[in-house]
């Protein structure tokens, strides 16, 4: 097991690396200078200048990439003087002369428009898209399992049928187009019966200017992610349901006249969970990578949001941030979710 685990460690650290190569290297091409941007319509060429050199614009690609790596990676080897242990806040491993084998926390950078570090402004925004991410798959998973088991325990029937209907229907609407219409249905139109708002954080600030939560803004938005989930979720039981509900080992457990509940529940649920798990975790993968567009709709100040601004305002080092975030997640989320594998289906074994 460990060295299953070490190896896919390793495959995920090579798709650490591709995933930062190409991300900056499409940034790079792009035709704008981010030195100019951080001041704004005032500024002259030396001061773009000497900020460019400032930032490490100046540098070539490779060098740049380079530089990034060596910040994001916990183990280093860095110029061992106070401006670093400032920068870094490292731990020495061991020292090479005027260098030294470190150990740190990943360093993200500053923000170009800011100039705060990235980590911080990651910090505050990564929670609140955790709690809609999880608010929107666990109401996914629990309402699509149940109409999976429930559509493959009654095949070809009026209910079979309509959950497959509504089930490829929410997939096809896009997230963003479910989300404007829930807001304009049932946050505008209706809002004098839900009492919900068309749009608004889960956190944001009273008259007094202290934070406070309105967990009726995590209504909508958890909705409107968790419609494509539930559709995916509902197919793939029923359709693993359908596969281990015909198996022998299901025909001998009925034979032995176990209850009904006992078979599907114990039996045939607990061997169909494996594409479901997958699904579950891939889509809370993505979900709290940063719904964009939804939280833009609803104006939910998540990771999704401080990644379109960083975009709109070409902010380089929160954009590599949350793309870094995302990679790190899928990886592990990946790992966990083959390891999963070997207790939720006893045939399946780690060589």
């Amino acid at each position: 097991m460990l060295n299953y685990i070490l190896k896919k460690i390793g495959y995920g650290l090579i798709v650490l690396i591709m995933v930062v190569c190409i991300v900056s290297t499409i940034i790079s091409l792009a035709p704008v200078d981010p030195a100019e941007l951080t001041f704004g319509n005032r500024y002259d060429e030396e001061t773009v200048k000497a900020k460019r050199e400032a930032l490490g614009l100046d540098k070539g690609i490779f060098t740049q990439l380079w530089m990034y790596l060596r910040d994001i990676s916990p183990i280093a080897i860095l110029a061992d003087h106070a401006e670093n242990k400032a920068k870094y806040n490292y731990t020495r491993l061991l020292p090479l002369g005027e260098r030294a084998l470190v150990f740190k926390a990943p360093y993200l950078r500053e923000s170009f428009q800011s100039g705060r570090r990235v980590s911080e402004i990651l910090g505050e925004a990564i929670p609140l898209t955790a709690i809609l991410a999880l608010t929107s798959i666990f109401l996914a998973a629990i309402i699509g399992i149940a109409l999976g088991i429930i559509a493959a325990l009654r095949p070809n029937t009026f209910f079979d049928n309509f959950a497959i209907t509504i089930s490829v229907l929410g997939y096809s609407v896009p997230s963003y187009v479910s989300a404007m219409i829930l807001a304009l249905i049932f946050g505008f139109f209706l809002s004098e019966y839900t009492g919900l708002n068309v749009q608004g954080s889960l956190v944001v600030l009273d008259d007094f200017g202290e934070e406070k939560y309105v967990w009726k803004n995590l209504i909508l938005p958890a909705i409107a992610l968790g419609i494509r989930p539930v559709a995916i979720i509902t197919q793939l039981t029923r359709s693993a349901m359908l596969d281990v509900l015909s198996q022998d080992y299901i025909r001998t457990a009925k034979a032995k006249g176990l209850p009904k509940r006992t078979v599907v529940i114990k039996h045939a649920l607990r061997n169909a969970l494996n594409p479901v798990a997958t699904a579950i975790s891939g889509w809370f993968a993505a979900l709290l990578a940063g719904a964009f567009f939804v939280e833009n709709v609803f104006n939910f100040k998540g990771l999704g949001d401080v990644a379109v601004n960083a975009l709109l305002s070409f902010d380089i080092p929160v954009v590599l941030g949350a793309v870094v975030f995302t990679a790190v997640l899928f990886v592990l989320v990946n790992i966990m979710v083959d390891i999963l594998y070997v207790f939720l289906d006893p045939r399946v074994a780690v060589s």
